[in-house]
């Protein structure tokens, strides 16, 4: 029969799974529909007839009946507003560039978007959980309020079943427009303010405090620090777990320099670094890019990494291995945790009066040549 179909080009059916596995069409329907009460037994024999007769099912049909679409929107959301929008804050952050008129520049936002490698990790966790499981991220922007609002109307026509945000910025509204919607999402890293929004995030001071006990211990006494940009969340906890750890080991002060997450951004404030304290021994840039513009810096000023100064970078990103010489870091397990951003929106979506929660990450620190 299927050797028949194939050859005549007709698709197969509903009814000829049925027949293959010996079962009636409203069986067949239930278990490609995921309905739960079917025996696992009846289940299994409706997959073996589904893989033999090459049975594909109509996806716009099955949504009519699940009111799923199987699609969830991959949110990179910014706080860019347009001139006298929103509170007339039009605050930017380490991603978003503006015009001379204070406009957001949306092709530099998703420019820079697709130039950072955290990013990219992040596709690969969340692709990875959804891809097995028959779902497919859709990858949106929300870098001003216009494009917001197409984000919560597209999540509201039921277009995508549920969002996994990315935000780039302490005040952007979106986790706050999702949330008052009563829209399904998902959060990497945790809300600026208090949500009742389920997120994922790291421990980011107790990460930095790694970094902080390595450098001493290697017997730096020196020792200076890259921030990231102090209007994002992680930034400003790397900074304050490096401060703290430092402080409670008799290091009051902690020279920093601002950073805003890019390589040419830790060439420059290592620069600024060594003007000011030549002497240094130590570095700790809070992500691998800035201390990888870090280690070109102090090469170009004649210092020897790690012999002259131990540097010490955060994510365990691409940027750690391709250094010269390869960094010594704090993992930041991104594919893992938009993996497991994926799943919670997922178990959301199948129990939609679930509470938010929140899943912390435990920072590593790997030791490589830099420190």
């Amino acid at each position: 029969m299927t050797d028949a179909l194939r050859s005549a080009g007709a698709a197969p059916t509903l009814e000829d799974v049925a027949r293959a596995a010996g079962v009636s069409r409203a069986t067949v329907s239930r278990v490609i529909n995921g309905v739960r009460n079917v025996d696992p037994a009846i289940q299994e024999v409706v997959r073996q007839a589904v893989s033999v007769t090459g049975y594909a099912p109509n996806r716009a049909a099955r949504s009519l009946v699940t009111r799923r679409t199987d699609a969830i929107a991959l949110v990179v959301s910014g706080a860019g507003v347009e001139p006298g929008a929103e509170d007339g804050a039009g605050a930017g952050d380490g991603v978003v560039a503006r015009d001379g008129a204070g406009a957001v520049d949306a092709g530099s936002f998703t420019a820079r978007v697709f130039a950072d490698p955290f990013f990219g990790r992040v596709v690969t966790g969340v692709v990875n959980y959804l891809r097995p499981r028959g779902m497919h991220p859709v990858l949106m922007f929300a870098e001003t309020s216009p494009a917001r609002d197409e984000v919560v109307s597209y999540l509201r026509q039921g277009s995508a079943d549920g969002a996994l945000i990315v935000s780039t910025h302490a005040k952007d509204p979106l986790p706050g427009l999702v949330t008052e919607a009563g829209l399904p999402a998902v959060l990497y890293a945790r809300p600026a303010r208090p949500l009742p929004i389920s997120y994922v995030d790291l421990a980011h001071r107790d990460g930095a405090g790694l970094a902080a006990e390595h450098l001493l211990a290697r017997g730096c006494r020196r020792i200076a620090t890259i921030s990231g940009p102090l209007d994002v969340p992680a930034g400003q906890e790397r900074l304050e777990g490096f401060r703290d750890t430092m402080a409670r080991r008799g290091h009051p002060y902690v020279p920093a320099a601002e950073g805003q997450f890019t390589q040419g951004s830790g060439e420059a404030a290592m620069g600024r670094l060594l003007a000011e304290h030549p002497d240094l021994d130590g570095v700790f840039a809070a992500n691998d890019l800035m201390a990888m513009g870090a280690c070109h810096v102090l090469r170009e000023h004649g210092r020897r990494v790690p012999e002259d100064v131990a540097v010490v970078g955060f994510d365990d990103s691409g940027a750690a291995s391709a250094c010269r010489p390869p960094l010594t870091t704090v993992r930041q397990p991104v594919e893992d945790m938009a993996a497991e951003m994926a799943r919670l929106l997922v178990d959301r979506l199948a129990a939609p009066d679930r509470p938010a929660t929140s899943v912390i990450f435990e920072p590593v620190l790997v030791v490589r040549d830099s420190a």
